[in-house]
């Protein structure tokens, strides 16, 4: 039988930049295809799907081995266009904890998964059934609307424990960091999530 291959567009060992693991050592797989295509997206390399990047399972796992890593972050593009579950259930049998990050607009297949990070998008809302499973709401926050959008978002969330992010848009950092920080300040249910790692400038 022939091995999955998966379309990557890159993997590295990093620090976390965003949420609630903000700071931590994490290997990033960050796949390509994107049902979204966001304006403002800092990953638009990662939008299209090309062959030559299609790399199988093994190779996949054997880019890790090398790091002090126990955490491996699932990224995009939309990585919930594929079918994960054959490299996520290997990553565990190794013993890796897994993260995922993604709008929420396909289905989750959350077994195996230890976080699910969501970050809805107005173009293409996340389902319903996925906030049922996640254990972070992030909210890239661009004009004072968004905040109104973060606020309906928040209202389908099951776990009372799911972490709520308001992240700052980063092309307009400088103007919307003091009205999140305002916001917050009223709706402390909320946190903020800084890009830590453009401010380190690493990936």
């Amino acid at each position: 039988m022939k091995e999955i291959s998966y379309p990557i567009k890159e993997s590295f060992f990093s620090i976390q930049g965003e949420g609630h693991y903000c700071g931590t050592a994490a290997y990033f797989i960050r796949f390509e295809g994107c049902n979204i295509k966001c304006n403002w997206c800092d990953t638009k390399e990662s939008w299209y799907i090309k062959k030559k990047d299609f790399i199988p399972i093994h190779k996949i796992i054997d880019n890790i081995k090398n790091y002090k890593v126990k955490t491996i972050v699932i990224t995009g593009g939309e990585p919930t266009m594929w079918n994960l579950y054959p490299l996520i259930k290997k990553l565990k049998k190794k013993g890796y904890r897994i993260h995922i990050e993604t709008s929420g607009s396909y289905p989750i297949k959350d077994e195996y998964l230890d976080w699910i990070t969501i970050s809805p998008k107005k173009i293409k809302l996340p389902l319903r059934e996925n906030y049922k499973k996640i254990n972070e709401l992030k909210i890239v926050i661009s004009d004072e609307k968004d905040f109104f959008f973060a606020e309906k978002q928040s209202t389908y969330i099951v776990d009372p424990n799911c972490f709520l992010f308001l992240q700052p848009e980063w092309n307009n950092i400088e103007n919307i960091i003091p009205k999140i920080i305002s916001y917050i300040k009223e709706n402390p249910k909320w946190r903020i999530s800084l890009q830590i790692h453009k401010i380190l400038n690493i990936p």
